[in-house]
């Protein structure tokens, strides 16, 4: 095929908003009968989103936004980059986004950029690429085209040949380019192609990447020559095409990063005299034309991979289309559906082998080998898109009502709509967007427009594809407003209670898919408030039946759903609005947990909330930055390796938490979960489940998608064993007794060998030195046993003090225990709240009744308080020797067991302290630093405290060693609990 052939078929190939690189439009071209040149090099402002907008399609501005706005459109090239000696005067020859990072990144490696030569402004905005140019005072130059008639204008020529280039650079160049042009710098003209040529040449060799089924995509960097992408090689790179990869999602993870990168490493070559030129074979070339809308029908009679790969080849222009239920109808967003096929109504599909299903996730769609497909949008012929879920109930909702202020806002919008349709005399309620000439680039600008108006308002792109008419979208646009227009409204069945000077709303049902409903079999439980015994609600008991639906739910979300796709500084942002709706609802979280745990107001509204809240921030803020590595490989000669490691999440999760900490441990584990990418079900303890309910309506509000997060509250035996046994969850992280953690160890290895995290019982010593200061060493001992009335992971379950300072440190400990105030938790004076249920008050009376017996002395508490509640006096036992129960066996309550240690016996208290099969937590107290570190390095435990206690903190790993369990909640070393890791490794 001839160059100028060629050349013609790229020009006149209309805009595919499915493709990433840019194409003129066949009617500006032809529209511009006088050559015009106009050369700027004067520095104007760096480019608003809106003008990006409305210089790039749709689907590119859709990938690009995420990049740009978060002032990280790509990883910048270091500074500290290698220096090379040779340096060329470039001329880059192209436009968008794409060609603006490629021209700042020649600059930033020392090229000189004697010329840009791009598209003309269009509605007073100038390209990407011409914007920072100017900036930057480069020459300019904006050509409506080179030729006329097929023959270079002369002047435009002149003007080229005038900058002095020794090399074209053309990022998506898409101009008429005449050969003097292209062979006039001294190295020629290298070009950017998104196919690893020779296959695929030709402007959509994207879209036929997906549509050919193609496992690789790549880029190609080639020397221009006169054919059709057909020059000699200097640079290939190629990536894997994911399952459920789009055109969108290829472009955003490889082919714009990389081939920036690329390009820039392409004229390095060449400046230093190592460019290859590798003729291109035509043994496997091929070259697919851009395709219509009467080619894009769905051939149904195909296999299910087949269909959706024409599908998502096809997305968004011009769409693949199929007769559904006897109506023409394109189908946009197509994934493989790999789990179970859901229930929906049966729909008409023209040529398929069974009917497809209307679902609440989708169209479902069946190929000839009966698999399945799931598509999310629908288009019909007049232009209105929906959700495909919506298809039986699409028809017009009633008109709404406006308010003055809402018919203002309408003229408002009208005025708008005339700005960008000045085609049409009079925007009137029957006027359609798009049949009056609209197109993508017009949908940004009015998308953007509104939101600079309505700055509340929350309005996407595909809203005014599912609104087309002006009376449609106003009143879309209405409810939008008005916060109405929900995809789905939740609906809560609280329970309220006027407590705490508030009115507190409190979910009670499992939460399963994004939806609060009763267990399957209709059961209930009561949980209790601890402070006085009464019933504060009941609560769905979930079964077996549940937890296989929760389960199901986060697979199809992980599978599926775009949590499994999303962007992970996108995961990040939800997480953080997580955050924020936490803390606006900090008080009404602290009061549930109140009631329902008995922990003090206050300390629940600083650490059990509080910490949650900055868990879920800074787990927020790992989201984008998990990273694998490179790893140097001996390499069998001749061959050469790359090695690297990449970090994945796990899939569906489930988490059991304790009734000590009920929102807290939620938020260590789900967290870090989450932020790892995975979804995940969760149970709370079976007598503390409220808070973790009123967690998952706010995730809702938060954006959280359906099924990464389900809640299925009841009993550890039922739902945790089916956790443990149920074959689709892949990690189960749990906390709680060592003997429920070895079953939970066992079922889970049984059942798939999933992954396990336990955090398990402790018996954390504390160890006193008599040249300590003992303010501090009473005052963060007792906050070492009665924090949150004992009822602590890594309480101090013994303590041992020197002799000779012992008593002193009991008599003054007795004195503060005497000051505490024991009463109603929500009352802000108080100390000391109720234990957080009835059976394990009795099992405290009953621990302390064996240390009397075994001959402990028993220096204070010891009982149940008398008064209305589940209140334990604060305790203390002396003289305990290392053969009783209570040396041995933890108490979980606000009992402080003392033993003795003769004065410098260092290595003997070490050896009493480490005498325990637990290994969670420890602790030292002395002014000598060479004391307190001998002692720390020999301490057995995941944490030691020197000079303080119970300071943990969301950015340091927490967990135990031996029978206190194994893997850790916090810091960075908590995600790799929810990770796996996958070794690559190429040959090259």
């Amino acid at each position: 095929m001839g160059r100028e052939r060629a050349r013609t078929e790229r020009a006149f190939a209309s805009v595919s908003v499915g493709s990433v690189w840019f194409r003129c439009h066949t009617d500006h071209i032809q529209s511009v009968c006088e050559p015009q040149v106009r050369v700027y090099s004067t520095a104007c402002s760096q480019p608003t989103a809106l003008d990006l907008k409305r210089n790039l399609s749709l689907s590119v501005y859709n990938i690009c936004t995420m990049l740009w706005t978060a002032n990280t459109i790509m990883r910048k090239f270091s500074s500290s980059s290698a220096y090379y000696q040779n340096k060329l005067k470039l001329a880059l020859i192209g436009q968008s986004l794409f060609g603006q990072e490629v021209y700042t990144n020649l600059r930033k490696q020392g090229h000189k950029v004697v010329g840009v030569f791009t598209v003309p402004d269009k509605d007073g905005k100038a390209d990407p690429l011409a914007v920072v140019a100017e900036k930057d005072g480069t020459p300019v130059f904006k050509f409506p085209r080179w030729r006329v008639k097929g023959k270079p204008i002369p002047e435009v020529v002149e003007a080229y040949k005038a900058v002095g280039a020794e090399l074209n650079v053309m990022p998506f160049c898409s101009q008429f380019i005449p050969m003097n042009v292209i062979d006039f710098p001294k190295h020629g003209s290298i070009i950017y192609h998104p196919s690893i040529l020779p296959r695929h040449r030709g402007a959509s060799a994207i879209n036929w990447t997906l549509i050919e089924g193609d496992k690789k995509a790549g880029f190609s960097i080639f020397w221009a020559d006169d054919g059709l992408d057909t020059g000699p090689i200097l640079l290939q790179k190629e990536c894997p095409v994911e399952p459920n990869d789009t055109v969108d999602t290829l472009y955003n993870r490889f082919l714009f990063p990389e081939g920036i990168k690329a390009m820039v490493e392409a004229v390095q070559l060449i400046a230093d005299g190592k460019a290859p030129k590798i003729p291109q074979s035509e043994d496997g070339a091929s070259y697919e034309g851009i395709q219509k809308k009467s080619n894009a029908k769905v051939n149904m009679a195909q296999p299910t991979e087949v269909i959706h790969n024409w599908i998502r080849g096809h997305d968004k222009v011009p769409g693949a289309w199929a007769v559904i239920d006897g109506k023409p109808v394109t189908l946009y967003s197509s994934s493989m559906l790999s789990g179970s096929v859901p229930t929906g109504q049966p729909i008409e599909v023209e040529g398929a082998s069974q009917p497809g299903l209307i679902a609440k996730s989708g169209l479902i769609l069946f190929g000839s080998d009966g698999k399945a497909l799931q598509v999310k949008n629908l288009q019909f012929e007049d232009g209105k898109m929906i959700p495909a879920s919506k298809y039986f109930s699409s028809e017009e909702t009633a008109s709404l009502d406006l308010t003055d202020d809402e018919k203002k806002m309408a003229e408002e919008i009208r005025v708008i709509w005339k700005g960008i349709l000045s085609n049409v005399p009079a925007i009137d309620d029957t006027t359609d967007f798009f049949k009056s000439g609209a197109a993508s680039m017009d949908v940004v600008r009015l998308v953007e427009e509104l939101k600079q108006k309505c700055g509340g308002v929350q309005l996407q792109n595909e809203d005014v594809y599912m609104a087309t008419t002006f009376q449609s979208f106003i009143q879309m646009f209405v409810r939008r407003l008005r916060g109405e227009d929900q995809e789905e409204e939740l609906v809560i069945d609280y329970v309220t209670k006027d407590v705490n000077n508030m009115t507190v709303k409190m979910p009670y049902q499992c939460f399963i898919n994004g939806k609060f409903e009763d267990a399957e079999d209709g059961k209930t439980y009561n949980t209790v408030n601890p402070t006085d015994g009464s019933v504060i609600c009941k609560v769905s008991y979930a079964s077996v039946a549940d937890v296989d639906r929760a389960v199901s739910a986060a697979k199809e979300a992980f599978d599926n759903g775009p949590w499994g796709k999303m962007n992970p500084r996108d995961r990040g942002r939800l997480l953080y609005r997580l955050a924020d709706l936490m803390e606006e609802h900090q008080e009404e979280l602290a009061t549930i947990e109140t009631i329902d745990s008995g922990a003090v107001y206050t300390l629940a509204l600083k650490t059990h909330v509080g910490m949650s809240i900055q868990t879920f921030r800074y787990f927020a803020g790992w989201c984008d930055k998990i990273q694998g590595s490179t790893i140097p490989i001996n390499q069998a000669r001749p061959n050469r390796n790359l090695t690297f490691t990449k970090k994945e999440p796990l899939g569906v999760c489930a988490i059991v938490i304790p009734w000590n900490y009920p929102l807290m441990m939620l938020a260590w584990k789900s967290a870090a979960c989450l932020a790892a990418g995975n979804t995940l079900v969760l149970k709370p303890a079976q007598v503390t489940p409220l808070t973790a309910l009123k967690f998952a309506e706010l995730t809702v509000k938060a954006g959280i998608p359906k099924g990464v997060i389900n809640i299925v509250p009841g009993s550890g035996g039922l739902v945790g064993q089916r956790m443990s046994d149920h074959p689709d969850i892949r990690k189960l992280g749990f906390t709680g007794s060592t003997p429920i953690g070895k079953q939970i160890m066992k079922s889970c290895a049984v059942s798939n060998l999933k992954k396990v995290s336990l955090e398990l019982g402790g018996k954390s010593p504390l160890i006193i030195f008599s040249d300590c200061d003992m303010d501090k060493a009473v005052r963060m001992g007792m906050s070492s046993v009665y924090f949150n009335k004992g009822e602590n992971c890594i309480a101090a379950g013994r303590l041992f003090v020197e002799e000779s300072i012992h008593d002193e440190y009991i008599r003054r400990v007795v004195e503060e225990i005497k000051k505490m105030k024991i009463g109603d938790p929500l009352d802000r004076s108080t100390d000391h709240g109720p234990q957080n249920h009835k059976a394990h008050l009795d099992k405290l009376v009953e621990y302390c009744e064996i240390g009397v017996k075994e001959g402990a002395m028993l220096v204070y508490g010891g009982r149940q308080v008398d008064r209305p509640g589940f209140f334990m006096e604060p305790t203390v036992f002396t003289d305990v020797e290392d053969h009783m129960f209570i040396a041995k066996e933890e108490s979980f309550g606000p009992v402080m067991v003392v033993s003795k240690f003769k004065d410098g016996d260092v290595d003997g208290v070490l050896s009493r302290a480490n005498n325990t099969e637990f290994g969670l937590a420890s602790g030292v107290f002395t002014r000598d630093i060479n004391k307190a570190m001998y002692v720390s390095e020999r301490l057995e435990a995941g944490t030691v405290f020197v000079n303080t206690y119970n300071k943990t903190d969301v950015a340091a790993p927490f967990g135990g060693f031996k029978q206190s369990g194994f893997g850790k909640d916090l810091g960075e070393e908590a995600l790799h609990e929810y990770l796996r890791t996958k070794a690559v490794t190429v040959e090259y």
